[in-house]
């Protein structure tokens, strides 16, 4: 537990990577918006400001941004689960998380002709930096 009056410094930035996997994503850029880059082996997405999509839970923050869209076949997202982190004094902090793929299907005539289960989920382990990054 923190002692009274030490105020820890939470990251904005962050650097991770797992199998086939780059993740950059900062809570905020020069330009004030939030920025999300995404890379595997089939994919490299930018992502910025609202389409960036925030939620924050008893687990940590949820991060999904869209990857993919095709019309009457699937949505493919990614959520990020972005701990708490309490940076040390060099404002950088190892970081072990998730993120998840889930390809939701989808039909022209809405998900009720889609037979079965409409979403799958693929885990990605990933590790890294949390960072504070003055911009």
């Amino acid at each position: 537990m923190a002692e009274i009056g030490n105020e820890s410094t939470q990251p904005n930035h962050f650097e991770l990577a797992g199998e086939y996997t780059q993740i950059t994503h900062s809570t905020t850029s020069i330009t004030g918006q939030a920025q999300f880059h995404y890379q595997d082996q089939q994919r490299d997405v930018n992502v910025t400001g609202d389409d960036i999509r925030s939620l924050e839970t008893e687990i940590g923050t949820l991060v999904t941004v869209t990857l993919e869209v095709i019309h009457d076949l699937h949505t493919l997202t990614l959520t990020l689960l972005v701990p708490q982190i309490n940076l040390n004094e060099g404002n950088e902090s190892p970081l072990s998380t998730l993120a998840i793929l889930t390809t939701h299907r989808t039909s022209i005539g809405g998900p009720g002709l889609v037979e079965g289960q409409l979403q799958t989920y693929e885990a990605v382990a990933l590790e890294g930096t949390a960072s504070l990054v003055e911009f």
